[in-house]
Order: structure tokens, then C-alpha cells, then sequence
């Protein structure tokens, strides 16, 4: 079947479906493959729970009209998603970027929403299948995209460019997340940029952070910017105003008061307004829009807790991001400090360096507790009085078991993996 005759059918259709578990009725199922995962062994399941038809890359028995035969699923979500793109020709606004993505784009997507119809990336299905699956979950009636873009290999972010065609871009920042892919910081750096890359080849819009040397470099000469800073009165201006407990910033004369941690927030509120300005808003409208917000999902997230303030920030973490986390946790006015840091994932060769380092910036630390969880920081573990080493969540627990922590400030911060958000069971 023709990919404009799959395109037609996804017209009719509800939506996609991936997953057999929770199947939209009337949708597109697409059977995708995984290591431990071959989807073509619930065409027929899927079906039977609604699906209208079944892409599946693999003969199945018994046969039914409902299915369509392709060479390659993934490929052709992919490609129906491209096409379908395409056809709408609406803006699309990509991010990527070491730390802040996700947080940044659900700024950009508060401040947006109230005055476009906008669709964003929903969590952070950001890879080669859910920037597919974002793009087909926008309509006729939508005018706004914003696609977060993630990426641990070179050539990611330039592969997902080629099927969302960004109008639009904007990257964080150039950080140490997954170097085990990228190799080093300098890949990070070529890797993040293949965005920009992009943008330059199709005369598209750069959003840039002038105050920010690394991004200024890589942008060059090109000359389709909007740039923002916090020095510069030619770039939309944006001032940090107060951290604590929450950051406020100052726009155009405007106390903007957000429901956002940490000082490493401040670029990512500054985009957010930056792109709220480009698209006419008024100063009203994007204070209105970025004081709504409030993050979720493990991130930046304040918590009370019978009498101790938790900084929940465990939805990631890589060395740059632990850094910044650590310094804002510095400013924390509290005699009582804990922080709880977990193993940090994908850093390769360097994953020994890095753990030792965050170590050795709690060496320095005054009034403030460490607990360091999992293999990775276990292997370097260093006698210090405030310093405790659990291999395991399981070690913690059992020892979060058998004390009480009361009226402390708790930052609890990990990679994915580590799902250190469990601690709020035992706190």
C-alpha cells in the first residue's frame, strides 16, 4: 500500500495506537519491534480490542483484510509522520539540549497554549519514535508544534529534524549527558548543533541565548535569530530578580513569580517568554502563561512533607545537571540539609570521574548530609562524616526505614534508572 493511501486511512482513523494495553478504538495499530518486544505477535489482539487496521512487518496467521503488510513499521510510522507533517504545514517549534528540555518545553507550551492551538511533545517522547508519534497527534485545527528532540548518538537529532522540518529552534545548553554515545563534550556540542545545522540549510528562525558563549559560537554569522539576554537591552531582556524559595524575573518592568526551583531555570523561563514575545504576546498574556505553571512528573518540584521541604528533582540526572542542582541546593537556608544523589547513567568511560567529582563537591559542602545511592558512586565510596554509600535502593530503604528525618531540607536527585522519587514512601 502507498504511503498516501496509509495517510488516508490515518484520516479516518482515531489516531495510533503502539501498545495493545491500551488500544484507541478505531485507530492505527503499529506493530514495532523491540529487544525483548516483536508488536506483529499482537496484530491480532489488537484488532480485537479496536484497532480499525494493524501495520505489521511480518506475515501473521490467520490472515485478515485489517492487516497492512509493510517492509518495515518503524519506517513507515516515520514516513507517514513526515508526510503528514507535510500536508499540514503548520509551525513547529524543536528543542534539544543537554538539561532543561522537557522543562522548557512545557514553558513554552503554557505560554503558547492559551492564545494558539498548540500540540507539544506529552512527557518526553522525544526519540525516533515518539517525534513520530507527536507529529500525528496534531490536526488541521492545530497551529503550533513544539517538538522536544533527544538524542545519546550522533546524527539523532539531525534524523528527527528531517521528519518534524522545524520553522523554529531552540537548544538548552551543551552539557555532560550521555557521553558513553556522544564520546565526549565536544560530541555533545556536534551532536545538540545538528538543530542548528538544520535550521541554517532551510533558512529557519534560531532562537538563541546571547549571554551564553558556547550556543554563540556554534550559531556563527547566521543571521535568522531572536536572541534573549539577561545583560543586553537589544535582545528581549529578562532579569533574575529572586531564587527563593521560588525564582521570580523581571520583564519589560513585570515581577514575573514562577512555581520553579533553581537558578538553572532561569534560561528556560527566558526562552519560553522569548518565544511568547516573537509570537506577539502581550507582557500581560506571558506573565499570565508562565505563572500557571507548575512542574510535575519528578521535576524541580517542591514537596512539604510532614516537616521537611523536598526539592524532588529525580526524573534525571547527568554531571551538569548535578552541578547546577548542587549549587541551588547550596543557597537553601536550613541548618538541617540532606541530599540524596543518585547513580548517574550512560557517561561511559568517564562515569568513574564524574561520580568521584560529585563526591568531592560534597567534601566542600557545609551543614548538609549526603546519601549516595547505587553501583556507580558505591564504587568510589570516601570516608567522610556525612557521607553514607548504599549500593542498592533497597540498602537505603532499609536504612530510611529505621530513622526519623524531621524539619530538613531533603534534594533527592538521580538518573531515570534510579527512580529515587520511591524515597517519598519512606521519608
Amino acid at each position: 500500500m502507498e504511503l498516501n493511501q496509509i495517510h488516508h486511512l490515518f484520516l479516518e482513523s482515531s489516531g495510533t495506537s503502539t501498545d495493545t494495553r491500551n488500544i484507541k478504538q478505531n485507530s492505527l495499530f503499529f506493530a514495532l519491534k523491540g529487544d525483548n518486544f516483536n508488536g506483529n505477535t499482537f496484530a491480532h489482539q489488537a484488532l480485537k480490542r479496536g484497532a480499525r487496521y494493524a501495520i505489521i512487518d511480518e506475515a501473521v496467521q490467520p490472515t485478515d483484510e485489517r492487516f497492512i503488510l509493510v517492509t518495515d513499521v518503524l519506517e513507515t510510522l516515520q514516513a507517514l509522520a513526515r508526510f503528514h507533517r507535510e500536508q499540514l504545514g503548520l509551525s513547529i517549534i524543536a528543542l534539544t539540549g543537554s538539561n532543561g528540555k522537557t522543562t522548557t518545553k512545557e514553558l513554552i507550551h503554557a505560554v503558547l497554549k492559551p492564545h494558539f492551538k498548540t500540540v507539544a511533545t506529552v512527557g518526553n517522547l522525544n526519540n525516533h519514535i515518539g517525534v513520530p508519534l507527536t507529529l500525528l497527534s496534531m490536526t488541521t485545527d492545530t497551529q503550533i508544534g513544539i517538538v522536544e528532540m533527544g538524542a545519546n548518538h550522533a546524527k539523532e537529532i539531525a534524523f528527527l529534524c528531517e521528519i518534524a522540518q522545524p520553522n523554529m529552534g531552540y537548544i538548552t545548553n551543551f552539557g555532560k549527558a550521555h557521553l558513553e554515545g556522544f564520546g565526549s563534550e565536544e560530541g555533545v556540542v556536534n551532536a545538540k548543533s545538528e538543530l542548528y545545522d538544520y535550521l541554517k540549510a532551510h533558512s529557519g528562525l534560531i532562537i538563541l541565548n546571547s549571554d551564553d558563549a558556547k550556543q554563540v559560537s556554534q550559531v556563527g554569522t547566521y543571521d535568522s535569530t531572536y536572541t534573549f539576554s539577561e545583560t543586553s537591552e537589544t535582545a528581549v531582556n529578562v532579569k533574575l530578580t529572586d531564587t527563593q524559595p521560588f525564582l521570580s524575573v523581571t520583564f519589560k518592568e513585570s515581577i514575573i513569580k514562577t512555581n520553579l526551583i533553581g537558578v538553572y531555570n532561569f534560561h528556560n523561563i527566558a526562552a519560553a517568554l522569548t518565544i511568547g514575545v516573537y509570537h506577539k504576546l502581550t507582557s500581560l498574556q506571558l506573565k499570565e502563561g508562565i505563572e500557571a505553571y507548575v512542574p510535575a512528573n519528578n521535576r524541580s518540584q517542591i514537596i512539604q512533607q510532614n516537616s521537611n521541604e523536598i526539592l524532588l528533582d529525580a526524573y534525571n540526572a547527568n554531571p551538569s545537571s548535578m552541578e547546577v542542582a548542587l549549587e541551588n541546593f547550596k543557597g537553601i537556608q536550613n541548618q538541617n540539609k540532606l541530599a540524596i544523589l543518585g547513580d548517574m547513567f550512560e557517561l561511559g568511560t568517564a562515569s568513574a570521574k564524574e561520580h568521584l567529582e560529585v563526591i568531592n563537591k560534597g567534601v566542600l559542602a557545609k551543614n548538609c548530609t549526603f546519601y549516595f545511592v547505587g553501583s556507580h558512586f558505591f564504587e568510589q565510596n570516601k570516608a567522610h562524616p556525612n557521607f553514607k554509600f548504599f549500593e542498592t535502593f533497597h540498602d537505603l530503604q532499609l536504612h530510611l526505614e529505621n530513622i526519623t528525618i524531621s524539619n530538613t531540607s531533603i534534594l533527592i536527585k538521580g538518573s531515570r534508572g534510579m527512580a529515587l522519587e520511591q524515597v517519598l514512601k519512606f521519608i
